[in-house]
């Protein structure tokens, strides 16, 4: 006998699939529990469209997935922790949950924090390279770092420091052009 299963069902099949069972284990054990009906009229194209819309759903999500995976690639992002002036070691702990809520405040992309691969929070500060399954298909990897205030405070002074010394060296350059420029044409008459 044809039947729909309802439920999955071990060594028979899974949820929505059409099997071929023997009519007394149909009428004896799947229909009195419900876990399964005839695969005939009604049933039989509420089956095919729920079929149907399953693929939709699944085409859907899949596209959904690919377009966060794209935006995900590659991308760098920075947490901000605290921990001790001396040290490296976090106070608290990066976890999945703080990867998760960085990756939706930079670029708008939903990522169940279960499904990031990050496998023991983070209690150290450094670089880390993380993947995101966004999908069964679709998997997407990104780099965190996880930086203090001090560091941050330390970058922004080197970058300002580094910022003067190249706009005086273009400074003494220009000069230097000029100077040359200037005594060329009286040592040439």
């Amino acid at each position: 006998m044809k039947v729909i299963l309802t439920r999955d069902i071990p060594k028979v099949g899974r949820d929505g699939e059409v099997v071929v069972v023997a009519n007394g284990y149909a009428r004896n054990y799947l229909f009195p529990r419900q876990l399964a009906v005839v695969a005939k009229g009604a049933a039989l194209k509420l089956h095919i469209d729920r079929i149907a819309r399953d693929v939709a759903r699944q085409t859907n999500q899949l596209s959904t997935a690919q377009s966060a995976g794209e935006k995900l690639e590659g991308q760098h992002f920075e947490i901000v922790a605290k921990a001790s002036a001396r040290s490296t070691r976090l106070f608290g702990a990066v976890t999945e949950a703080d990867v998760a809520e960085i990756i939706k405040a930079k670029l708008g992309v939903e990522v169940d924090k279960r499904r990031i691969s990050l496998i023991d929070p983070i209690k150290t500060t450094g670089t880390y390279t993380l993947t995101a399954r966004l999908h069964t298909d679709v998997s997407a990897s990104f780099t965190i770092e996880v930086v203090t205030q001090e560091q941050l405070d330390a970058r922004e002074r080197f970058r300002v420091l580094a910022e003067e010394k190249v706009a005086r060296e273009a400074q003494k350059a220009a000069e230097d052009a000029v100077a040359a420029t200037v005594v060329e044409p009286a040592s040439a008459e």
